[in-house]
């Protein structure tokens, strides 16, 4: 398996779909299924009935999973792929668009 070039906490920008533009920081990363969840982004609407703990019930609003391909990270303000470099003997994430070191 690749490894990760998105991880949790990075900012990102929607490349497309109905969210195409929007930015959001990475809540949660799912390898296995090539997801990512993204704060405010792909807000999905579920239909809740009242159950004991929440009686009330009603439309629960929250972010659903959305493909890993579908957001590039955001390198001042606009998407950008990510490569492996090697630097001093450790592996680090770079932004093709910028060159510049992400993380190390």
């Amino acid at each position: 398996m690749a490894a990760a070039k998105i991880k949790k906490g990075d900012n990102v920008v929607v490349r497309s779909g109905k969210d195409k533009g929007r930015t959001g920081t990475v809540l949660q990363v799912l390898p296995q299924e090539g997801k990512v969840v993204v704060s405010g982004v792909n807000i999905a609407a579920r239909h809740r009935k009242p159950t004991q703990v929440n009686p009330q019930g009603g439309i629960e609003r929250r972010e659903a999973p959305m493909a890993i391909s579908k957001v590039g990270l955001a390198v001042e303000g606009k998407p950008s792929r990510v490569r492996f470099e090697t630097k001093d003997g450790k592996k680090v994430r770079v932004a093709v668009k910028s060159g510049e070191t992400i993380d190390g």
